[in-house]
C-alpha cells in the first residue's frame, strides 16, 4: 500500500534563471513530496529543462533557493546533487551508463567512481554486489552484457537501479517513455509505483497525458518561466493543456477554419485490424493532420498501410479519386506516396561507410531511377539538391557531402524530410517526426513542412498532444485502432484527449 503523501522532499522557491538576455525562470516554485509522483508539464521553452538542470547541479540559478530533506542549500554540480540525494534519469539513454563497460560495472558505477571508493575490486565482488543493486528493483539482465548492446528501456533501469542503491531522496524522470513500447512502459510504470510506495519522491516530466493520467499524483504546468497551475487527481487534462499554451486544444487545433479543398485521399470504412471499429479518413489539399493516442493506439499501424507495409483488414483507400492498394514502398513512391518512419536510423539513413551516405546522396536515394534513367550518376545534381535542402531547411552542415553521422538528431531528420520534398508529392506520412529533436531544429521541421504544400496532404502520427497542436490544421484521436475526430458525434477534440490519453491501450500493438 502506498504511503502517505508526507514530508516535502524537495521544493524550489522564487528560482530564477537567464541566459544572455533569454529569462528561461522567472521566479518558478514547485514542491514535492515524499512518497508522492508529481507531474511537470509544458510546452517547449517553458522552463522545464532549465529547472531539471538546476535540480540536477548542472546549472546555478541566479536567484531563489532550494531545500532538500528540510535543509536549504546550493548544489554546485551534479555529483553534488546525487550526494545530497537527486537522482536524475535524461532523456537520452546514452547518458545513462557507459558504452565498453558491463551491466555490471554500469550497475556499479557510482560507487566504483566515488573518492572514498575501492581501487582493488575483483569480478567476483562485481557481480555479487551488481546482482544485489539489480535485485532492488527487481531487474534480470544478463550481467555481461555491454551497455551498448540495451535497448533504451533497459538503460533507464539501470540508472534507476543506480539512484536506489544510493537512497536517493528524489528521483527526475525526463522524457522516460518517449523511446519505449507500451510493455517496457508499463514496466516502468510498475517500478515507479515501487519507489512511490517506499517513500521516494519523483518528479516526472512528459509531453505524454497518457503516462501522466497512469502514474501522476498531480500535475504542474509550467509556461514563460513560472507555475501556471496545479491540478489534483484526477487530473483535468484539457484544462492543463489549456494552461500549458494559454488556449483550449479547439482553438488551438481548428483556429474556426475547416478547409474545402479537393480531397487527395480518403479511406473508408476501414478496419486496422479484425474487431477494431471501422472509421473513415479524408486528406485533403495542403492540409496538415495529425493523430495523436497512446503507445499501441494504432498510429504506426495506419501510416504503414497507406504506404503498402502492412495492409488494412477492411476498408478502401482512394488516392487522387482512383482506387489504390498500395502492393509496397516502390509502388507508393512512384505514385507519389511517401513516408518518414519513426526510426530514421533503420529506415532512412544509410551508416557513414557505405557509398551515398552523405546529406545529398541520402536525399537522392529513392529517386535515382527517376532522376538518372539511363542509370548514369550525376554527383553534380545531387549535390545541388543537398545544397539547396541545407539553404531550405537550416541543416548545420559544411556542406552536401558531410555524412549523416556528423549531423545531431534534428539534422539528420532535416534531411530525412528533404528527401520527400525534392520530389511530386501527393501523400506525405510522418510518423513521430519530432523525436529526438531540439526546440529549434522542431520549429524548422514545422515550418518546412506547412511551407512547401504544394497541393499535397500531410499525415502525421505523434503521441505528443502538443506537437499535434504545433503543426497540424486539425487533430484526430486514435483509440483502439479506431479513429475519432471533434464534431463527430463522439464527444468534442477536449474530451475525445481527455478519454482517450487517459487510458492505456487495450489489446492491440501500435
Amino acid at each position: 500500500m502506498p504511503l502517505a503523501i508526507s514530508a516535502i522532499a524537495v521544493s524550489v522557491t522564487g528560482i530564477e534563471k537567464s541566459f544572455g538576455p533569454t529569462r528561461a525562470l522567472a521566479g518558478a516554485d514547485l514542491a514535492v513530496a515524499a512518497g508522492e509522483v508529481v507531474a511537470l508539464m509544458g510546452a517547449n521553452g517553458a522552463g522545464k529543462s532549465t529547472l531539471v538542470k538546476i535540480l540536477s547541479g548542472t546549472h546555478a540559478p541566479d536567484a531563489g533557493t532550494i531545500t532538500l530533506n528540510g535543509k536549504t542549500g546550493t548544489l554546485a554540480s551534479p555529483s553534488a546533487a546525487k550526494a545530497a540525494g537527486i537522482a536524475t534519469v535524461h532523456q537520452a539513454t546514452d547518458q545513462a551508463g557507459a558504452a565498453g563497460l558491463t551491466v555490471a560495472e554500469n550497475l556499479l558505477l557510482d560507487e566504483l567512481c566515488r573518492p572514498s571508493g575501492r581501487f582493488l575490486v575483483s569480478a567476483r565482488s562485481i557481480r555479487r554486489r551488481a546482482r544485489e543493486i539489480a535485485a532492488l528493483i527487481d531487474l534480470d539482465l544478463p550481467l555481461d552484457l555491454d551497455f551498448v548492446d540495451l535497448r533504451p528501456a533497459e538503460r533507464q533501469l539501470i540508472a534507476i537501479a543506480r539512484a536506489v542503491a544510493a537512497k536517493a531522496s528524489v528521483l527526475i524522470l525526463d522524457e522516460p517513455t518517449s523511446s519505449l513500447s507500451t510493455t517496457e512502459a508499463d514496466r516502468l510504470f510498475a517500478i515507479i509505483r515501487r519507489l512511490r510506495a517506499a517513500g521516494m519522491a519523483i518528479l516526472y516530466i512528459s509531453h505524454r497525458l497518457g503516462d501522466l493520467a497512469a502514474i501522476a499524483d498531480r500535475a504542474v504546468v509550467m509556461r514563460g518561466g513560472r507555475i501556471v497551475g496545479a491540478f489534483a487527481k484526477p487530473i483535468d487534462f484539457p484544462a492543463a493543456v489549456a494552461a500549458m499554451i494559454g488556449r483550449t486544444l479547439e482553438a488551438a487545433a481548428h483556429d474556426g477554419k475547416i478547409s474545402t479543398a479537393p480531397i487527395v485521399a480518403s479511406i473508408r470504412g476501414a478496419r486496422l485490424v479484425p474487431g477494431a471499429k471501422p472509421f473513415d479518413l479524408e486528406l485533403r489539399s495542403g492540409e496538415v493532420v495529425a493523430i495523436t493516442g497512446t503507445l499501441g493506439s494504432g498510429k504506426t499501424r495506419l501510416l504503414r498501410a497507406l504506404f503498402g507495409l502492412e495492409t488494412l483488414a477492411e476498408g478502401d483507400f482512394v488516392l487522387d479519386g482512383q482506387p489504390w492498394l498500395s502492393s509496397g514502398p516502390a509502388r507508393s513512391i512512384k505514385n507519389g506516396v511517401f513516408m518518414v518512419a519513426e526510426d530514421r536510423w533503420q529506415s532512412s539513413l544509410l551508416p557513414p561507410e557505405v557509398p551515398g551516405a552523405s546529406i545529398a546522396g541520402t536525399i537522392a536515394l529513392p529517386h535515382l531511377k527517376r532522376w538518372f534513367p539511363s542509370g548514369l550518376l550525376r554527383a553534380a545534381r545531387e549535390r545541388k539538391v543537398g545544397s539547396e535542402a541545407i539553404s531550405r531547411l537550416g541543416i548545420k552542415a559544411r556542406g552536401p557531402d558531410d555524412t549523416l553521422d556528423e549531423l545531431s538528431g534534428g539534422n539528420q531528420q532535416k534531411v530525412v524530410l528533404a528527401r520527400w520534398q525534392a520530389a511530386p508529392c501527393r501523400l506525405l506520412l510522418l510518423d513521430e517526426p519530432f523525436q529526438g529533436v531540439d526546440v529549434g531544429a522542431r520549429a524548422d521541421l514545422i515550418a518546412a513542412i506547412r511551407g512547401s504544400q504544394s497541393g499535397s496532404a500531410t499525415l502525421i502520427a505523434t503521441s505528443d498532444t502538443e506537437e499535434a497542436l504545433e503543426v497540424a490544421d486539425r487533430i484526430l484521436v486514435m483509440r483502439n485502432h479506431s479513429l475519432y475526430e471533434a464534431g463527430d458525434g463522439h464527444g468534442s477534440l477536449t474530451d475525445q484527449v481527455d478519454k482517450v490519453e487517459s487510458e492505456r491501450p487495450e489489446t492491440f500493438d501500435d
